[in-house]
């Protein structure tokens, strides 16, 4: 069966995704990719949501506790969040025709179009806890979030989210994450290398880290 031009350019969109450089480049290519985002990565087996909704929801305690989804897109993760049990969703994205996307499937309380590497938008306390959901990549979202997260989820909070194969070399993720659990100021709770975007052949890492 012949590529039509849409898969070609879709396809385009998923290969640039692991190679842009910077949040600006990430930007535009999140809004352009946002009417066909979500099939294409059906399409190819994401399977980073499912995994990691299904590791917080064995550690969060209670599922009716509002829980933050970083960075969610055009609401993938939204939705395996609310598959895994958790009924008080929230959404932020830094692409706000992601957000219409996320809007339109129905799946979130709240959204907001944030840019992650600016402060989160959460005061102290106000997510029991919070997820992550193919953002950590070279060129996405900086390790430092990772802190920024942490300080901001209550003692006991989690924290489950992805590092793709990309990250998973970046020393500066591995570096970020062995400080805080080093110094104690967080615990790994778990940690499993899986599939992330079979498609493509992509693998990742899911991690929970709970507020300690």
């Amino acid at each position: 069966m012949p590529i039509t031009d849409d898969e070609t350019a879709s396809r385009t969109l998923l290969d640039a995704a692991y190679s842009i450089e910077n949040k600006d480049d990430a930007k535009r290519l999140y809004d352009d990719w946002a009417d066909g985002y979500a099939a294409e990565m059906t399409a190819n087996g994401y399977a980073a949501p499912a995994r990691t909704a299904a590791a917080l929801a064995r550690y969060a305690g209670d599922l009716r506790a509002p829980v933050l989804d970083l960075g969610c897109g055009a609401g993938l993760s939204g939705a395996a969040l609310r598959d895994a049990g958790f009924t008080a969703v929230d959404g932020a994205d830094f692409a706000p025709r992601m957000l219409q996307a996320a809007k339109a499937r129905g799946v979130y309380r709240e959204l907001m179009l944030t840019d992650l590497s600016d402060p989160l938008p959460a005061a102290p306390g106000q997510y029991a806890n919070m997820a992550a959901i193919g953002v950590f990549s070279p060129g996405h979202a900086p390790a430092s979030l990772i802190a920024q997260v942490l300080a901001a989820l209550p003692r006991g909070g989690c924290f489950a989210f992805t590092l793709n194969e990309h990250a998973m070399k970046d020393a500066e993720y591995g570096g970020r994450m062995r400080e805080l659990l080093d110094t104690g100021y967080a615990s790994l709770l778990f940690k499993e290398l899986g599939p992330h975007v079979p498609g493509i052949g992509l693998k990742a890492e899911v991690w929970v880290m709970r507020r300690s």
